[in-house]
């Protein structure tokens, strides 16, 4: 039916969870199409620069279980986003893979599109010599020999690519990485729906529940027209209201009123919020600005190093009255350890107070807050894992023993394990985020559809 779409979002990310009550109304409310996200970069940079997912494998399935069984009852297409955390083409093949192992046990069919965004370093460069690579607000510095540095790179994809799965008849489209609202968007606008109120709602409804006022609960229902949206929570117990509706604009967004995506900028501030009962808001009035180029933002991880952790509790009260001043001397006097040890290569450390300012890295006056007790994290960073434990065990009869003065009888404080050096292995940091110019929607991505036929068996073509 055109100008009109009913999307079930059941989850904030495959993987989350949602009550059975919740998901259960979801899809007794007649669904045209179940959306969901599956990634994020609120974790860092490590599962970009390793190209692997952050949630257990078991999660993901049980959720996707319940949304294939479902989307096979109401025959209805799925589309999830940034599939495996960071939209990897192995995150794209993982999570086909489950939904195999599923077709398998519960004996289901599906033709299934598989959408790759990850990106080939080559053809990037030559755009960037091209200069057709742009930085957003606060991207580093990056030249052409970046790209090449980065063991990961993932364009996010528009509506299109959804659009066209879905135009292909695939029931199931599972994408690299997305725009979080791109996920959503794509049957309304294919729907012929307003188009503003399709990306609009599409971000208010981009987490789940989480714009509602019980977001544990999971799951949001969005109905969208020709005018605008309404958006409801599937659980009994739960409310959206104007006010939760709306300030979901204010979530991971730079701007209160207005949301870049690559076709162009929806702009918020005309729309009308509008309290329909206890439990729906319909929103009207959005409008949207088409871009004059169509861009992707690149998101790309590169390795920086080795780490090593050791964890100290403190509880002496000598300490807590000034926290900093014990850390630094005690970190004066770790350097001077290194220097005398002669310990060559690159490395740097940290002394993190959890429980004083480790969070914050504010300045605090001790007078004005006393800690009862504090959890020092010692981090290690060098340019082996070797090195970067070396360093550690330096720190180690210090941060068990270091006095607060020098010519006082030795502390002890607690380890939290044992070994005291904890190796974290290697890590990344993100060296992408920036925009890059395409000449069609789908020109750095591929589509793969592939027949997930009864009992596991399987059949693909381009």
């Amino acid at each position: 039916m055109e100008n009109a779409c009913k999307v079930f979002v059941p989850f904030g990310a495959i993987g989350t969870g949602i009550t059975k009550e919740a998901f259960d109304n979801g899809i007794q409310m007649k669904p045209d199409i179940i959306s969901c996200d599956a990634g994020s970069t609120d974790s860092g940079p490590y599962y970009l620069g390793k190209g692997i997912g952050k949630y257990a494998k078991e999660a993901i399935k049980k959720d996707m279980q319940l949304i294939m069984i479902a989307a096979k009852k109401l025959s209805i297409p799925v589309t999830i986003g940034s599939c495996g955390t960071c939209g990897s083409n192995y995150g794209v093949d993982e999570m086909a893979a489950i939904c195999r192992e599923i077709c398998e046990e519960e004996q289901l069919s599906f033709k299934i599109a598989k959408i790759y965004t990850q990106q080939n370093p080559k053809i990037l460069m030559e755009k960037y010599n091209a200069g057709l690579i742009h930085p957003l607000e606060a991207a580093p510095n990056i030249s052409s020999e970046t790209f090449a540095e980065c063991s990961n790179i993932v364009a996010l994809a528009g509506v299109e690519p959804f659009i066209t799965a879905l135009e292909a008849g695939a029931d199931i489209v599972l994408c690299g990485r997305a725009t979080d609202t791109a996920i959503i968007a794509a049957m309304p606008i294919m729907r012929k729906c307003n188009v503003a109120a399709a990306w609009h709602g599409a971000k208010i409804a981009e987490c789940g529940a989480l714009c509602t006022t019980n977001p544990m609960t999971g799951g949001v229902f969005l109905n969208f027209d020709d005018t605008g949206f309404t958006v409801e929570p599937t659980a009994t117990n739960n409310r959206c209201t104007v006010f939760t509706v709306s300030a979901h604009l204010l979530y991971e967004n730079v701007d209160p009123e207005k949301l870049t995506e690559p076709s162009g900028t929806i702009d918020t501030s005309t729309a009308l919020y509008t309290q329909l009962d206890e439990r729906r808001v319909r929103v009207t009035g959005t409008t949207i600005k088409k871009a004059s180029q169509y861009t992707m933002k690149l998101e790309g991880a590169a390795p920086a190093g080795y780490q090593t952790i050791s964890i100290v509790g403190i509880r002496d009260k000598r300490i807590m009255r000034n926290p900093m001043q014990w850390l630094n001397a005690l970190s004066d006097y770790a350097k001077s350890k290194m220097t005398e040890l002669e310990i060559p290569g690159e490395y740097s450390f940290e002394l993190k107070p959890y429980g004083w300012n480790a969070v914050s890295g504010e300045t605090i006056e001790p007078d004005s807050y006393v800690p009862q007790e504090i959890g020092v994290i010692l981090v290690v960073t060098a340019s082996t894992q070797e090195l970067a434990t070396k360093v550690a065990k330096v720190f180690n009869p210090l941060l068990l023993h270091f006095p607060v003065h020098l010519n006082e009888q030795l502390h002890s404080f607690a380890f939290a394990f044992s070994p005291a050096e904890i190796e974290k292995g290697q890590i990344f940091e993100f060296k992408l985020n920036h925009v890059v110019e395409v000449t069609s929607p789908l020109e750095l991505v591929k589509i793969v559809y592939e027949e997930f036929l009864t009992g596991g068996k399987s059949h693909a073509k381009n």
